[in-house]
Formats: structure tokens, sequence, C-alpha cells
């Protein structure tokens, strides 16, 4: 019998700023494109590039090998702290209601500064409640 995988409790988001702390890409900036949570791997830009050998089609009629980004684990990466661009470890905080009524956001533990940037969709939401 196998042991069965826990996902880890995320704490990067598709979109974050993250660098890669350990592997051949050590020291590499890029946004993360993708997060796989079942798997504790996520898929960063311009990251541990890989060939794919792909099959003539009409899509790609000549066929060949293509460079793409293959999936990392997520102990390796750090997420960037906004402005100061640090990696910094991740945490959570209720901001307060008079401040506009955030709730929980992500901040980074150096730098103190909010992480990530609302959804399009939360933003009007928000503006729409205001009005």
């Amino acid at each position: 019998m196998g042991t069965a995988k826990r996902p880890h409790n995320v704490r990067i988001r598709r979109g974050d700023m993250v660098r890669v702390i350990a592997g051949d890409d050590r020291g590499r900036d890029g946004r993360v494109l993708r997060v796989l949570e079942e798997d504790c791997r996520i898929v960063v830009e311009g990251v541990n590039l890989v060939h794919r050998h792909v099959r003539r089609s009409q899509k790609n009629p000549r066929g060949g090998r293509i460079r793409r980004e293959a999936a990392i684990h997520i102990s390796n990466v750090m997420v960037l702290d906004g402005d100061r661009k640090i990696p910094t470890r991740v945490g959570r905080r209720c901001e307060d209601a008079s401040k506009g009524a955030r709730g929980w956001v992500r901040f980074g533990r150096k730098g103190g500064g909010v992480i990530g940037e609302e959804s399009s969709k939360k933003a009007r939401r928000r503006e729409k409640d205001k009005e």
C-alpha cells in the first residue's frame, strides 16, 4: 500500500512573481503560469525549459521539437515581495474594515507589503458595493 499524497497549503497563486531558489535555474525570476495543487508543483514562465517532441499535424505541419516550460516543485521557489523584488515567505492577515474592507490578504513576511493584485472581478464588486 502506498501513502496518499496530501496537498500543501499552497500560498502561491497564478500570476505571482517568483524566484527559483534551487535547481538548475536558481536565481531566475518568472511569473506563475499554472498551479498544480494536487502534485504540489507550479509552472513558471521561462523556467525549467524542456524539449517536447511533436508529431506532424495540421496544427504543426513540420513537427519537430518545441521548447516549453515544465513544472517544478513549490518548495523550489519563493514569492517576490512587491516593490522591493526580494524573495519572501507569505503570510495572511485580516485587513481592517476602515481601510476599505479588503478582508484577508496575503503579505510578504520581510517587507510587510500586500502580495498580488485583486482580480478585476473582485475590484468591480467592491466598487459596486461602494455605490
